[in-house]
């Protein structure tokens, strides 16, 4: 029958760039006050989303009607 040959992988290509240089060990460094606003600003955007999907729950079992919920067997 036939013979399986197996070939060995094609090199990679030619990078037409130089590789990114490394970022600094330090990063970013925020001052207490940038924390303090990105803190903030991450707790808003958690309490909107929040609400969100309570108001995206609410509106559909007001849609469906009151018998989906409180009608279902137990």
């Amino acid at each position: 029958m036939g013979q399986t040959v197996k070939r060995k992988p094609a090199p990679p290509p030619e990078r037409k760039t130089p590789p990114a240089p490394p970022p600094p060990e330090d990063g970013v460094v925020l001052t207490p006050e940038q924390l303090r606003r990105r803190r903030a600003r991450s707790i808003a955007i958690a309490s909107v989303l929040g609400f969100l999907v309570i108001l995206f729950y609410v509106v559909t079992i007001v849609k469906l009607g009151p018998g989906v919920v409180l009608n279902r067997p137990l």
